[in-house]
C-alpha cells in the first residue's frame, strides 16, 4: 500500500491517509479481505506518530472500510465496497480540485485540461484494447 502525505498541504494528516485508503479502495487497488499494513509500520513508513495512523484507522474502520480482526491486523472489509456513488465522487473531486489548482499554476487553462483528460483517457482505453 503507497501512501504520500504532505505536510505543508493544509489537510490534517490522518485525512490524508484516511482519503487515500478510501481511494485505493475505490479503484480496487485495495481488495477486500486484503491486510493493510500495521499502524507502527505504517507510522515507521511515513515517519509520523502511531497516534495519527491509528486516529485514521479508526475513522477508516468507522465508515466500515476496514475491520480489524484481534490479534491477525487490519483489513479492507469483505463486504462490498461500503464508498457509495457520492463518496466516490468527493474521492475523485479532490483528486480534481489538486488538478485544476496545479494547472492553474501553470498557467494551463480549464479548455485544456478537459482536452488533455479527453486524450489520456482514449489513450488508457486504446492500450487495454491491446
Amino acid at each position: 500500500m503507497q501512501i504520500v502525505i504532505n505536510p505543508t498541504d493544509g489537510v490534517p494528516i490522518y485525512m490524508q491517509i484516511v482519503n487515500q485508503v478510501k481511494y485505493l479502495v475505490a479503484s480496487g487497488r485495495l481488495a477486500a479481505g486484503e491486510e493493510i499494513p500495521p499502524m507502527r509500520v505504517l507510522a515507521e513508513q511515513l515517519v509520523i506518530n502511531p497516534n495519527t495512523v491509528a486516529r485514521a484507522y479508526l475513522e477508516l474502520e468507522r465508515a466500515g472500510i476496514v475491520t480489524k480482526r484481534h490479534g491477525s491486523g487490519t483489513y479492507v472489509s469483505e463486504t462490498p465496497s461500503p464508498l457509495s456513488r457520492r463518496e466516490k465522487f468527493k474521492v475523485l473531486s479532490q483528486r480534481v480540485d489538486t488538478l485544476l489548482v496545479e494547472a492553474g499554476h501553470l498557467d494551463i487553462g480549464l479548455d485544456e485540461v478537459v482536452e488533455l483528460v479527453r486524450e489520456r483517457h482514449e489513450s488508457i482505453h486504446a492500450e487495454s484494447k491491446k
